[in-house]
């Protein structure tokens, strides 16, 4: 080699660190500043098509700008009756708020409850008050607490906002805290080196730093929208992806390394070159299952696609660019005090994988068919994972005010009370409409808005020939009853002829969530098996390993929302499930799970083109199951870090990912799959050359007389 050839091998890392290092450097601190472009306003995720959406669209004409309604609660300090006088109190600290900054029109006068213990006023605030609401809503608890012998309780959906966004509080620092650290103990524990760990968990920050400042602009530029569940979970995905490609590269460089007697460059050339292939396939299954979610009608889930997409390419960028380099510099000294030790498929393993290995070989049909019992008696219970959304008082995990807020109204008003269902319909037939609304079983009352703002008091607000009205639901707004009580009233108005009558507003919203999900999981799980499909048909170079992997992680999917099920009612005691839990479940699941098969078959392919198919198989468990085991630990303690923020819905998704993740590499992975391929034979490389014998030729004579790889 010449002298400028060996000069341009030892430049090429030391540039790629330093490019890094500025990426680290200069875009870092984007992983910290999403929450700047981030909204968790929810009225801007609706699906986009539903009768609720054109409800929004719709009640513009009635008021310049959308509102955010907060209700207060009186309640007398020792449960009697409120009297005219603290009343009339109430209603002068409402109208005491009229003018504050936030605030929009006049708020409403203090109503008694029928049981006369407790108040209710409404006050209407702008939607884009941003990190003023919490400011706002003190100001008004403030002016509510001048009512004298009564205790004060903010409710509504201003209130329910301002507990979400502090439940997202802090969400960049604490969760990348909570995810680094369990990574480097894992690392730590598992690969008892001092120096890689650290190397590795650089570059999963790198990859985040791109990846969020390259979301962060195009957010400011209103390509992508970002709330706190997408920002949460981009975090996770590109620690965690970013940590598994980097651990495949690094193990392979160590045998590669071992191999070549401490050579460096020709051993990261040879891990590279195996390598590639299996981290692309896999990246390219997350990035483009994810992008699969643009086909939803829900805009957060189109909203996860392109920013989960990023991430993924961003975390492949690094494990492929920022790890050689630095391993290629460091050397043998990567794994101190550690030493790099000869291929795990020439050694069969080390301890437990060559264990098992040799298990699956003697009885491989018992193996699956043990396994494959124990995944279908987990799906079984699958149906049973209600994901009709959850209620109010869940989405919560620790007590949130707005809550007990919310319960202390429906003790003393109707459910629906101050977050009614909206019908716009034209004006000659508001009379009919009203008549139609107050038969239907669940409404409690039905009014057409006025020009003051309230319901029936004075003449309809006419315009453009439409008007408002607003129907008071018995049951709480975020009930199943409710979501019922506004089915119902959907098919009654829409039946007075001539209304052209539609129903939205919250319960309506949700209701409409929930039927958009459903029809997402329809469209959108058969697209992301296909492009899987085709993904491992183009790697493995066969089509029937392929079918059967996929449908392997679809077990695992169907026996982890199993699992979920019943973990979820009698341990954490949820009652509902988040309609986007199940399928945001499916495309991690089934793409991660996905995953770990690429790197596992891709491995024992190359093993069977020298050694032949059976001895490939046991090969390549052996090679494999400490990296990819370790990857699928670091990955599910990655994802179960989501549980940190307090909201139903993540700690679902975390619950979910992380023991999918774990079920998928510890039995799917380690035991289901080499056994049916080793069972089956050659025929499930069918059409490929495996198929009809090793590629390579005459396989080794180990692999000819049949025995185990040696020890």
């Amino acid at each position: 080699m010449s002298t400028a050839a060996r000069w341009a091998r030892r430049l090429l890392p030391l540039a790629l660190l330093i490019v890094w290092l500025a990426i680290g450097g200069g875009l870092g601190p984007y992983a910290g500043k999403l929450g700047e472009v981030a909204t968790n306003d929810q009225a801007a995720f609706l699906p986009r098509s539903a009768e609720s959406t054109q409800v929004i669209e719709a009640q513009r004409a009635f008021r310049q700008d959308e509102t955010l309604p907060a209700i207060v609660v009186w309640t007398a300090d020792d449960d009697a009756r409120l009297d005219a006088a603290r009343q009339a109190a109430a209603t002068r600290a409402l109208a005491s708020l009229d003018g504050l900054p936030g605030v929009v029109g006049t708020p409403s006068p203090a109503l008694p409850s029928e049981d006369g213990l407790a108040l209710r006023g409404v006050v209407q605030l702008r939607t884009d008050l941003g990190e003023e609401l919490a400011p706002t809503l003190d100001a008004i608890e403030s002016a509510a607490a001048s009512v004298p012998g009564t205790e004060v309780w903010l409710a509504g959906p201003a209130a329910t906002r301002a507990d979400l966004s502090n439940a997202f509080a802090g969400i960049d620092g604490l969760l990348l805290a909570v995810a680094l650290t369990t990574v480097l103990l894992i690392l730590l524990l598992v690969y008892r080196s001092l120096l890689l760990p650290l190397v590795i968990i650089l570059g999963a920050v790198f990859s985040l730093g791109l990846a969020c400042a390259i979301v962060y602009v195009l957010a400011d530029h209103g390509v992508v929208r970002v709330d706190g569940q997408v920002q949460g979970i981009l975090s996770i995905l590109v620690i965690g992806a970013a940590t598994d490609y980097a651990l495949l590269l690094a193990v392979r460089y160590r045998e590669e390394l071992a191999a070549s007697d401490g050579d460096r460059y020709p051993a990261m050339r040879s891990a590279l070159r195996q390598s590639v292939g299996p981290i692309t396939a896999s990246a390219a299954t997350v990035a483009l299952g994810l992008l699969a979610l643009l086909l939803s009608d829900l805009t957060n889930n189109r909203a996860l696609g392109p920013v989960g997409a990023i991430g993924i390419v961003c975390a492949v960028l690094s494990a492929l660019t920022f790890l050689p380099a630095v391993l290629v510099l460091l050397g043998r000294a990567a794994y101190w005090p550690a030493r790099p030790r000869t291929s795990g498929a020439d050694q069969g393993g080390q301890g437990i994988w060559r264990t098992v290995a040799a298990r699956v070989d003697r009885a491989p049909r018992k193996v699956w068919a043990g396994t494959l019992a124990v995944l279908l008696a987990c799906a079984v219970f699958a149906p049973a994972l209600e994901s009709k959304g959850v209620p109010l008082d869940e989405i919560f995990v620790d007590d949130a005010p707005s809550v007990a807020a919310q319960e202390t109204l429906g003790r003393h008003f109707p459910g629906g009370a101050g977050n009614p269902a909206v019908v716009i319909a034209d004006a000659p037939s508001a009379d009919r409409v009203i008549a139609a609304a107050e038969a239907v079983p669940g409404v409690d009352s039905a009014a057409a808005v006025t020009a003051s703002g309230r319901p029936g008091a004075g003449e309809p607000l006419v315009v453009d020939g439409r008007v408002r009205i607003d129907v008071t639901l018995e049951d709480a707004a975020d009930s199943v009853r409710a979501e019922s009580a506004v089915a119902a009233l959907r098919e009654s108005v829409h039946a007075v002829p001539g209304a052209d009558a539609l129903v939205g507003g919250y319960t309506a919203q949700r209701y409409d969530t929930q039927r958009t999900a459903e029809r997402d999981r329809m469209l959108i799980v058969p697209v992301v098996l296909v492009i899987i499909l085709v993904i491992l048909v183009g790697l493995l170079r066969s089509l029937l390993l392929p079918v059967l992997l996929v449908a392997t992680v679809a077990l695992n999917f169907l026996a982890t929302l199993g699992v979920a099920a019943l973990v979820f009612e009698h341990v954490f005691g949820f009652t509902g499930t988040d309609p986007s839990v199940p399928l945001y479940g499916f495309v991690f699941l089934v793409a991660l799970g996905v995953d770990y098969n690429i790197f596992l078959m891709s491995r024992v392919r190359e093993e069977s083109l020298r050694h032949g198919v059976r001895e490939g198989v046991l090969r390549g468990l052996t090679a494999t199951g400490g990296v990819i085991t370790s990857a699928g630990v670091v990955l599910a303690a990655t994802f179960a870090a989501l549980g940190v923020i307090p909201l139903a819905f993540l700690v679902q998704i975390a619950f979910i990912v992380a023991f999918g993740v774990l079920l998928d590499t510890l039995v799917v992975r380690s035991l289901l799959v080499p056994a049916l391929v080793r069972d089956l034979g050659r025929v499930v490389w069918w059409p490929g050359s495996l198929s009809r014998g090793t590629k390579a030729g005459t396989p080794t004579p180990e692999a000819a007389s049949g025995t185990r790889p040696p020890a």
